[in-house]
């Protein structure tokens, strides 16, 4: 659920400030909200450093998941920074002249050991030298009256000389000149620069070692740059300080204990506008699973909104089991689920129990099917054909009845999935009128379920269809905007869209057909690999081949099927479920004002 939360303005003496937001971190329990953005020198100077360690941690190949440690030091963990900084500044600079001398040693690689030195002492003789870099065709054609010598050719490009007695007699082509410095001098620096940067990346690699030192000392300026802001951020009146904050209503007692003792100041209210309150959610440790998942979508209900994780598990493991369909996948994720957790035994639990319960709900599904890796050979088996519910079978001896029930299914699936979202919206509305409009709205739903089995599957339209369809319109412009007092206000503001959204429930009802089509390719695609591979199967060699057919086959139909998941089964909950819910996710996550969990060695 949802955590309540209560509205707290603290207010301290100027003098204690920064003691008071210590103690206040340690507390750890108040959210700080500042509508404006602090802005100081402070702030900025510990911005810059925070830039610096994430340069470093660049370098070093900082893990994803790092942790800060409970105690480091900090004078190391500056020196590593410094030094690695300049480090990195040297071999900038170093890298910019390596390439200048790179290029220099390239000019002698096509020209040859030709020095600017040796074509002024021709020069000085009288023999004029003229180099020029030309296309490769014109080598071909060069002018029988000037003295012009190929001295190289690469690919694409020829290299010219022209010897003349003449200063003045040129060629209509690019010039090259030659670097200042002889071949041996630029191979010098060259090879000079090439050991010094090789040093400078071993120092690195050296300092590499310090990455956690880095990354502790990377989240101490971050608490540091947090402190920084509120401080900054706090309003004054003469000689008080205060700050505004959100923190749950069952922390306001241990905080008016921390400021009855410090001597703060205090008012603690209701929030008056839920945007701008931050949402906590507090479930159940056996339905904690589902957060990987909203984690993963990067997904924050509002405050004023609801918490959907206990339906979003339920219909999201049924969306999971009919869209890949197949028992034995689930068993394949069910044994590699747990062979993971063995191996990483520190790792969060959540993404293994969710895969567990995903698998289980997929074996299930799967087994009433009859789908066991595609072949109806081991659906045909005892134990498994007693398993199998004939309206599914996918080995049935009336495909068409199935598909038709299976349709109809996720018709009855999604009719409930988003009338169950209307219901708890209207929850929500209560005791207003407008709890009404969402009745009507459920009205819709069913009466859309029953038109789509008529349109899709030439079913019997039932005349109470239409009544629901009619009766929920009606109370859903009457209702759905209502306000006391003013109802053709509210009737005026609904019923223009009105038509259009009656006909959009028809298509969200329709558009969970896709778990249907989706399942039914995946068993298509499983079926052909399992032909293809099966076919002609009469040697050693013939067998390794279909092994490795049906490999490859099921891996790629397991890995389309995960997809799918993504791309279907979330988005059902996400947006169809969700939009009938009214859900924006337009929330922010609760991120209390703390100290974290390390200490520093001065």
């Amino acid at each position: 659920m949802i955590v309540p939360m209560k509205k707290a303005t603290l207010l301290v003496s100027a003098r204690e400030q920064d003691n008071a937001l210590k103690r206040l971190r340690r507390l750890g329990v108040v959210h700080i909200h500042q509508p404006n953005v602090p802005v100081s020198d402070d702030i900025s100077h510990i911005e810059s450093q925070i830039a610096a360690v994430e340069r470093c941690l660049t370098i070093f190949g900082k893990e994803p998941n790092a942790k800060p440690e409970k105690e480091f030091d900090l004078r190391a963990a500056e020196s590593t920074v410094q030094q690695t900084l300049a480090l990195l500044d040297q071999r900038t600079k170093l890298a910019a002249e390596f390439d200048v001398e790179k290029e220099k040693r390239g000019w002698f690689q096509n020209w040859g050991n030709i020095s600017k030195s040796d074509l002024e002492l021709l020069k000085q003789k009288g023999i004029f030298v003229r180099l020029y870099t030309a296309d490769k065709s014109f080598a071909k054609k060069l002018p029988p009256e000037k003295n012009i010598y190929v001295v190289g050719q690469d690919k694409t490009r020829a290299y010219l000389a022209l010897i003349s007695g003449d200063e003045s007699e040129k060629l209509d082509l690019k010039e090259d000149f030659p670097p200042a410095e002889d071949l041996r001098s630029v191979e010098d620096r060259f090879y000079s620069i090439e050991r010094e940067l090789l040093r400078i990346n071993d120092e690195i690699n050296e300092l590499s070692k310090s990455r956690q030192l880095t990354v502790n000392y990377h989240f101490y300026l971050q608490k540091r740059l947090e402190f920084a802001k509120v401080r900054t951020g706090m309003g004054n009146i003469e000689s008080v300080c205060y700050l505004e904050g959100f923190c749950p209503t069952d922390t306001v007692s241990a905080l008016k204990d921390v400021a009855d003792a410090e001597g703060w100041g205090y008012i603690f209210d209701d929030p008056d506008d839920p945007a701008i309150v931050p949402t906590l959610i507090r479930r159940p440790k056996w339905l904690n699973m589902v957060e990987p998942v909203f984690k993963f979508m990067g997904t924050i209900p509002g405050y004023a909104e609801l918490d959907i994780g206990f339906w979003f598990l339920g219909f999201f493991s049924l969306f999971f089991a009919i869209l890949i369909g197949d028992a034995g996948y689930g068993t394949v994720f069910l044994i590699a689920g747990i062979l993971l957790r063995r191996k990483y035994k520190n790792a969060p639990k959540e993404p293994f129990l969710l895969l567990y319960v995903l698998s289980g709900a997929l074996i299930f599904w799967g087994a009433i099917t009859g789908t066991w890796f595609g072949f109806e050979q081991i659906a045909r088996l005892p134990f498994f054909k007693s398993l199998i519910i004939e309206k599914v079978s996918a080995w049935s001896n009336n495909p068409d009845a199935v598909t038709n029930f299976l349709m109809y299914f996720t018709f009855l699936i999604g009719a409930v999935h988003l009338s169950l979202g209307h219901f708890l919206h209207g929850l929500k509305k209560l005791p207003s009128l407008q709890f009404l409009a969402q009745i009507g709205w459920m009205f819709i739903v069913w009466g859309m379920f029953f038109l789509a089995g008529t349109l899709v599957l030439n079913k019997a339209l039932p005349s109470v269809a239409l009544w629901g369809i009619g009766v929920g319109t009606a109370l859903v412009g009457c209702f759905d905007n209502y306000e006391k007092g003013h109802f053709w206000r509210g009737f005026g503001a609904t019923i223009g869209n009105l038509p259009l959204s009656v006909i959009g429930s028809f298509g969200d009802v329709v558009s969970y057909v896709r778990l249907f089509a989706v399942g039914l390719a995946g068993s298509v695609v499983e079926s052909s690999f399992n032909s293809m591979a099966t076919s002609g199967v009469d040697n050693f060699f013939n067998a390794i081949i279909a092994i490795i057919v049906l490999i490859f086959g099921h891996s790629l139909n397991m890995a389309l099927g995960a997809m799918s998941v993504i791309v279907h089964g979330i988005r059902l909950n996400m947006l169809e479920f969700s939009s009938h819910l009214g859900m924006t996710w337009t929330g922010k996550a609760y991120q209390p004002f703390s100290e974290g969990t390390f200490r520093k060695k001065e």
